[in-house]
């Protein structure tokens, strides 16, 4: 690096739980959090003392109004992505399958909006950048593009 060019500055990174919760049709639940406007996966950040399950059982609760028992839960591992709402910070989420079975989500707290999306809403419907990264992947016909920008 040049001398007196300022490094660029660290991101923060903000720790959630969040879930993936798809319906017969292969949709993703996603919800706009009241004063936001992307839609991201439910979920939220922990409590203090929380494990990242009890986190995701308790604001799947809260926010939808449906029961999912921490154990129930299939761990998918840990995702980073920008954050969507908040500039410089980055998302670090443990990610989590989540069977509603027949439960219906509700809109509850904090949620302004829900939808179920699939990878055709993409360029419809504004959503997160880890739901959009790691839960809704790129179409042929987008891959086909990136692949010819990066070939350029």
């Amino acid at each position: 690096m040049k001398s007196g060019t300022p490094a660029p500055a660290p991101q923060r990174s903000i720790r959630v739980s969040a879930a993936v919760i798809t319906d017969a049709e292969g949709r993703l639940l996603v919800v706009r959090k009241a004063g936001t406007t992307a839609f991201m996966q439910p979920g939220g950040k922990p409590e203090p003392g929380e494990s990242p399950s009890q986190t995701l059982s308790r604001e799947l609760a809260e926010e939808l109004g449906v029961a999912v028992a921490p154990d129930d839960l299939r761990a998918l591992g840990s995702f980073r992505a920008a954050a969507a709402n908040e500039p410089g910070h980055v998302v670090v989420a443990d990610v989590f399958a989540a069977d509603i079975g027949v439960q219906q989500p509700a809109i509850g707290a904090e949620i302004a909006e829900m939808r179920w999306v699939s990878r055709a809403d993409v360029d419809h419907v504004e959503i997160a950048p880890l739901a959009r990264e790691h839960f809704l992947p790129h179409t042929p016909v987008e891959r086909r593009h990136a692949s010819s920008e990066e070939h350029a």
